[in-house]
């Protein structure tokens, strides 16, 4: 019997933490773990941003937008990650309603089986549906603690916290650790 492929999102957008999305994209794969970094396309077949310390540039073809419910049981994982990208990703055109990557955010937590990652300013996604954190573990840059606080979440002064599905970071620089604890997380469920 062939070993199930393991695919994790990763959310993206410009002003995105370079060190961060690169050592993504060598530990997950040195796990045997499919990256699919996901944008809002608007319309595109793809979009290119720039990083937030070095403006490297980095292309995105894949959208968060295609996935529904039963689509999303295809994956293991879906990171939130630092810098501007959440703050970028939570616009929405009619202020009246829920930004699209909030409401896929959202589907993401009504699955227990799937990893949710949220590393450093990646929280600002959950400020459009404060209830996706309320009354759950987490930790946050220290800039965004009375953010997490308004929010309803229990803030735990860590680096790293699991609370069950959930897993946050500090900061950017706590990559690391967000990381290997999705992958061994990931490697859990499928023994």
């Amino acid at each position: 019997m062939q070993p199930q492929e393991k695919n994790v999102i990763v959310l993206l957008e410009s002003d995105f933490y370079e060190k961060e999305i690169f050592y993504y994209q060598h530990r997950f794969a040195e796990a045997n773990i499919n990256l699919h970094f996901m944008t809002r396309l608007w319309g595109n077949n793809s979009i290119e941003f720039k990083g937030h310390d070095y403006h490297i540039p980095m292309s995105c073809n894949e959208s968060f937008e295609d996935i529904c419910a039963d689509k999303l049981n295809n994956y293991s994982a879906v990171i939130v990650p630092s810098g501007m990208v959440a703050d970028r990703l939570r616009y929405t055109e009619d202020i009246n309603k829920i930004p699209p990557a909030t409401k896929f955010l959202s589907l993401a937590f009504s699955n227990k089986n799937i990893i949710k990652g949220i590393i450093c300013h990646g929280l600002w996604l959950c400020a459009p549906m404060t209830g996706l954190i309320k009354g759950r573990r987490l930790t946050v840059h220290n800039n965004l603690l009375g953010d997490a606080k308004a929010y309803g979440a229990v803030y735990v002064d860590q680096d790293l916290v699991i609370d069950d599905d959930l897993v946050t970071a500090r900061t950017g620089d706590h990559c690391h650790l967000l990381a290997s604890t999705i992958i061994k997380m990931i490697k859990a469920q499928c023994c």
